[in-house]
């Protein structure tokens, strides 16, 4: 991995100059300096060091419209006054003019609230995908939006929240994809791998506290990291390389083992292409599966409650369920016994040479994989269109097209000099896959050691930090059991669960989707998800997991059980709640409601000599 420098190396990197008066982060309110002005002099004015550029600055009053070109009925207004600052960080990567890894630096963009609106906080959003973006572009907001989704966007948290926030393409736009990623003679492009996997949110962190300060004129209380998706992995590399950048991480269905789940992510289309002579399953078939393994596995006091409350629980086989198996039909009514099995691949995840075992031996929920399992599946009942839809996942394909530095095996929207995407993913067998699979981890120091699968967290512990990770159950994308893993080889390697539960705690999700949603294949399920902001009681730009991780930070309230709610719809107009309880602790039926959360209680898994701190 990356070596963190020593204190008084980054102390000195630290320590910049604004205007002749030097700043430190970390210092509190009394220096006297000139405050910087949210206009054009701010671009001379803000010079943190010789690599940052200030590409625009533009100032919204309250009600205006949030763009830098002509508004629509849909453009979102401020909320409250507010100052935008783009930059550029170099030096990027040198290249031929419009080739996808040309990058000038990495784009950022701070979103800072009026000075009487700030709250003394930095929240910064994460990226989803290949986190490109439009930050350095000067006719479009990259942060510009709502409150919707697992993380609000930096303008609403800038207008509603009141805190500093920020985002970044960690050094790429372009296409979007991949292709960046891969230099024109289709050798890897170590540079802005660097910069997607690590460089790009340090910088992005380092240069919002300095604009802070400078713009105020006095340092962020408390510096919080908000991510999802890339994001959650974005913000476990920062608590494993830079420990100091954020006090609070909230890390949602973090992508990290990058190139181990996502070249898994390509399994399934595999297993269509060489057991079903290229035929997927059809979404009809798709969702008799998975709303018979939710039929067989969703009982809690002898009711049905719509989605499975523990997958690792589960271990429907559709292989010897007559219901659903029916001799040749395609109908969307049954199957034929080799897509049952197909399906049980599916869930079984990548193996070496294409088998699975039956899931009353193995359902894919074991905390470690190897030999001949290489990753997990997707869990039971969820949909799994996504993967395993009638098209391949692009970011899959690109990874597996990276690995084995042959663009050709990548979809066409994979541009490179060397030759676009042309489908060639679609005559790897089982063996191949598995090649790209090893070449992915053997290839992580060229990629910037993008996996983030380091378990040593001690730094992030000492520098007082402290982490949410969560995952939905029912990840249509990401397979949960990926972040078990992780946090598992954490407690291991951290001195035990009580140590770890300290700073750093696992919430899983039953039903929920990659995202705020309903991830199943029963749309009437309607499980109880986190509250976010703008809705569901949450109305100060946050969420309710983050609420929660700041309450940790900022009040010591460490969060042993977290109660949800089911929103209230027309289709949907009881309310549902249940808890979701710090792993390994489950949410445990008492009595009652089953669809109430005052019917459980938080227990069990806390075998093998653990102690934690409900004990």
């Amino acid at each position: 991995m990356f070596t963190t420098l020593p204190q008084n190396v980054l102390a000195a990197i630290a320590a910049v100059t604004i205007l002749g008066v030097p700043f430190h982060s970390g210092a509190d309110d009394h220096h006297k300096q000139k405050l910087l002005t949210c206009d054009d002099t701010l671009k001379n004015d803000f010079q943190p060091d010789s690599l940052t550029t200030v590409l625009l600055v533009k100032a919204f009053n309250k009600g205006e419209a949030l763009t830098l070109s002509t508004p629509t009925p849909t453009t979102p207004v401020a909320a409250n006054d507010v100052c935008v600052v783009k930059l550029l960080v170099g030096p990027g990567n040198p290249g031929p003019a419009g080739a996808p890894s040309t990058s000038p630096g990495i784009g950022i963009e701070v979103w800072l609230p009026a000075r009487a609106n700030w709250n003394r906080r930095i929240h910064v959003a994460g990226g989803g995908g290949w986190a490109g973006g439009n930050q350095t572009s000067l006719t479009v907001l990259a942060g510009a939006g709502g409150a919707g989704g697992t993380t609000p966007s930096p303008s609403f948290i800038a207008t509603v929240e009141g805190a500093v926030s920020a985002n970044t393409d960690t050094g790429h736009s372009g296409p979007g994809g991949g292709s960046f990623a891969m230099n024109p003679d289709g050798s890897i492009n170590t540079v802005l791998w660097n910069d997607f996997a690590q460089r790009g949110i340090h910088e992005m962190a380092v240069k919002a506290k300095q604009l802070t300060e400078a713009y105020y004129g006095k340092a962020a209380k408390y510096a919080h990291w908000d991510g999802f998706s890339t994001g959650g992995r974005q913000g476990h590399k920062l608590a494993q390389l830079h420990p100091d950048d954020f006090d609070g991480i909230l890390a949602g269905a973090p992508a990290f083992n990058w190139t181990r789940f996502i070249t898994n992510e390509l399994y399934p289309q595999i297993v269509f292409q060489r057991d079903l002579g290229g035929v997927a399953l059809t979404a009809g078939q798709m969702a008799l599966l998975g709303n018979a393994a939710i039929n067989a596995c969703d009982m809690v006091n002898r009711q049905h409650l719509g989605y499975i409350p523990d997958p690792s629980e589960c271990r429907y086989d559709p292989t010897l369920d007559p219901k659903v198996v029916c001799g040749t039909s395609t109908s969307a009514n049954c199957v034929t016994p080799l897509q049952a099995q197909a399906m049980n691949k599916l869930w079984y995840g990548q193996t070496r040479d294409g088998t699975a075992p039956p899931p009353s031996a193995d359902n894919s929920w074991s905390v470690h994989v190897g030999g001949n399992h290489l990753w997990y599946g997707l869990a039971r009942g969820s949909s799994m269109g996504g993967l395993a839809g009638t098209n391949p996942f692009s970011i899959a394909t690109d990874m597996v097209a990276l690995e084995m530095q042959n663009p050709t095996l990548a979809t066409p929207s994979f541009i490179n000099e060397t030759g676009n995407g042309a489908n060639g993913w679609k005559n790897l067998s089982y063996g191949q896959l598995a090649d790209a699979y090893d070449k992915g981890v053997d290839l992580q120091r060229s990629f910037a050691h993008i996996n983030t699968d380091d378990a040593n967290l001690r730094p992030f512990r000492r520098s007082g930090g402290k982490m949410i990770i969560y995952h939905g159950l029912a990840d249509v994308l990401i397979m949960p059991q990926g972040s078990v893993n992780y946090y598992e080889r954490v407690i291991r390697e951290m001195d035990g669960l009580h140590e770890v539960q300290k700073f750093y705690r696992l919430f899983l999700i039953p039903g929920m989707t990659h995202g705020i949603g309903n991830g199943t294949t029963n749309p009437n399920a309607n499980p109880p998800l986190p509250g976010v902001a703008g809705g569901d009681g949450i109305a100060d730009g946050t969420s309710q997991l983050y609420d929660v991780l700041t309450a940790w930070v900022e009040k010591g309230a460490a969060p042993r059980r977290i109660d949800i709610s089911s929103a209230v719809t027309t289709a949907f107009p009881v309310a549902k709640s249940r808890p979701i309880c710090a792993y390994p602790k489950k949410a445990t039926y008492v009595s009652g409601d089953i669809n109430l959360a005052t019917s459980y209680v938080c227990a069990g898994g806390s075998g093998g000599g653990r102690k934690d701190d409900d004990d």
